[in-house]
């Protein structure tokens, strides 16, 4: 269609101006207007039944008007110009939507499941949970799960946006979309479809790019009442000047379609460099609360530090099985201390855990409680002392001290108000975590405060490892989200990062929440912003994205407007006739799309 329009407006220009052939000149420029025009006419007449007066509805009066005038050539150049707008906008959208397109097509389409000792194989919608899938070398993992045999170097690029390889053997994760670049590998799916990481990555991307930012809503609002204000002006300026293709010419002039498209253009870019690097942003409303945030408050286990913790040491007061007793309750849960506890207990007899077939209470902040043979059972952080009034003897309370001035974090067990079980366990900070505050700081963060339910000895420890001097530590969930309240009462805009249950309340009630993406499902849906790689330095790569990006925004909404202004400016003085005009209008549109294109090559 717009190739059709083009060839019969330049040929219309041929004849009209070098062959002298008018008549055949305004035949295709009719033509031309009506195969560029008919679409344009359409969206009108939907906005209007809609009782929303759009853009469309300025060029299509303007275009009925100039036909009715008898000016072809500036009818055909308007509707050309106007569609071919419209072309390179969606063209533009196209390509930063590409990483949505591109993730889709990688999805795996079959997996060979193991069905009674033999390989089967099955289109991936057939494979449920439990399944149980071989991976070989070449193919990609179909489904979030555990390897239960085998072992494999794997690509998880796709995942982690990490180029190495990774060594997977039994009882490790494998994700869907992953690559098996050497072994062989069985899987047992945990997760499969729009559940697994992979699936979220894409869910996550299309939501964030639909989602709009406080700007762009106020643009739709403006074109909302600037159509029937210029189709005012126009009337206004055709009742006292008489000049009908004056008042057409403006209402083609005052189009501010740069205007409309430059918000929307800026923002899915943004997203798009965002992802394009391992940053998941929730949308438009995200950007623009991030380019403000001036705190940050952050989780320990698991944000800062790698969570993956190991146990250091173990202390055993009664010569019982608590420790199978307290892996087999914490393999029930997911944080990263007791699956530690868990892994512990395995390696160190070749053991599995015992299935005591106990339910569990998880107590937010403290831990898990549980009934055995009619005795409570505790397991969790210092807390559980108090919360149960229990003394420790001396040699308790003295290896409870090594332990923590050591700075190892620590897990309690107590069986009916005695303790029975004691372990720590070390972590490591992630790489780049002290550079990031640095340079959070210099961009005008400049209030960091590390939120923890651990003991403050340790929370100091690691606060000046990261450079970091303002903890709360022994804070339990609700306490985290509180502080953050109290701060936003006293005027500051706030960003939580954290990456457990836990952390969801703070996560969900901050100016914009930060999940890595190695946290659990709950923190990420609650979450604005997702870190897929957990990759710590990406914090101050998002919040330089959405600064750019409310620069690049407000780029193009100067560029647009000041383009407006100019036309009529020019208008007035006789110096732009409509074609001119509009051929400048639809440069300017081109103008904003290419600024907003240059956030794709943002360098971090």
């Amino acid at each position: 269609m717009l190739v059709v329009a083009g060839t019969l407006t330049v040929i219309g220009w041929l004849m009209q101006h070098l062959a002298d052939q008018g008549l055949i000149a305004n035949g295709a420029y009719g033509i031309a207007t009506l195969v560029a025009g008919l679409p344009i006419i359409f969206k009108a007449i939907s906005a209007l039944r809609a009782r929303v007066m759009s853009i469309e509805l300025l060029v299509s009066i303007a275009v009925v008007g100039a036909v009715a005038i008898l000016e072809f050539e500036e009818a055909a150049m308007v509707t050309f110009l106007f569609a071919f707008g419209n072309f390179l906008e969606q063209r533009t959208l196209q390509k930063t939507h590409q990483a949505i397109q591109n993730l889709t097509e990688m999805q795996p389409t079959t997996a060979t499941m193991v069905v009674d000792g033999q390989y089967q194989e099955v289109e991936i919608d057939e494979v449920d949970e439990g399944a149980v899938l071989v991976v070989r070398v070449g193919d990609q993992v179909p489904v979030d799960g555990e390897i239960i045999s085998g072992s494999a170097e794997v690509d998880e690029a796709l995942i982690t946006g990490e180029s190495k390889l990774v060594d997977k053997t039994t009882g490790d994760q494998a994700y869907m979309g992953s690559i098996v670049e050497n072994g062989q590998i069985l899987v047992q799916a945990q997760k499969v479809g729009e559940d697994t990481t992979f699936g979220k990555i894409i869910e996550l991307v299309e939501e964030a790019q639909d989602n709009q930012a406080p700007m762009s809503k106020f643009i739709d609002r403006f074109a909302k009442y600037y159509t029937p204000f210029v189709l005012v002006v126009a009337i206004l300026i055709l009742l006292f000047t008489k000049n009908l293709r004056l008042a057409i010419t403006i209402l083609v002039l005052a189009c501010p379609g740069a205007l409309v498209i430059g918000a929307p253009v800026s923002n899915v870019a943004g997203i798009g460099r965002g992802a394009k690097a391992g940053i998941l942003i929730k949308g438009g409303d995200v950007i623009d609360q991030l380019a403000q945030v001036d705190t940050i408050l952050f989780d320990k286990t698991g944000t800062v530090t790698e969570g993956r913790p190991t146990v250091k040491s173990i202390k055993e007061y009664q010569e019982d099985h608590w420790l199978a007793l307290a892996a087999d309750l914490e393999k029930q849960t997911n944080h990263p201390l007791a699956r530690s506890i868990v892994e512990y207990y395995e390696k160190r007899g070749q053991k599995t855990t015992a299935d005591f077939n106990l339910p569990i209470t998880t107590i937010k902040g403290i831990g898990i409680q549980s009934e055995y043979q009619g005795q409570t059972i505790w397991i969790g952080s210092r807390r559980v002392l108090t919360e149960n009034q229990i003394e420790l003897t001396a040699q308790q309370s003295h290896d409870l001290q090594a332990i923590e001035n050591d700075g190892q974090s620590v897990v309690l067990m107590t069986v009916d108000q005695k303790l029975v079980l004691m372990v720590g366990l070390v972590d490591q900070v992630r790489k780049g975590v002290k550079e990031t505050f640095e340079k959070l700081k210099q961009s005008g963060i400049d209030k960091q405060w590390m939120l923890t339910g651990d003991n403050s000895f340790i929370a100091e420890k690691i606060a000046k490892t990261i450079g970091i001097n303002q903890i709360k530590a022994q804070m339990l969930p609700e306490e985290k989200a509180l502080f953050l309240e109290q701060l936003q009462n006293d005027g500051r805009h706030v960003l939580f990062v954290g990456d457990g249950i836990n952390d969801s309340p703070s996560i969900a009630k901050a100016n914009v929440g930060i999940a890595m993406g190695n946290g659990t499902d709950v923190a990420i849906e609650t979450s604005d912003v997702v870190l897929i790689d957990s990759d710590f330095s990406n914090i101050q790569n998002a919040r330089r994205v959405a600064k750019a990006t409310m620069r690049n925004t407000m780029q193009n909404v100067g560029i647009a407007i000041g383009t407006v202004a100019l036309l009529l400016i020019g208008v007035a003085y006789g110096w732009v006739n409509m074609a001119s005009g509009m051929l400048f209008h639809e440069i300017s549109i081109l103008v904003v799309i290419f600024n907003a294109m240059r956030l794709l090559r943002m360098k971090f």
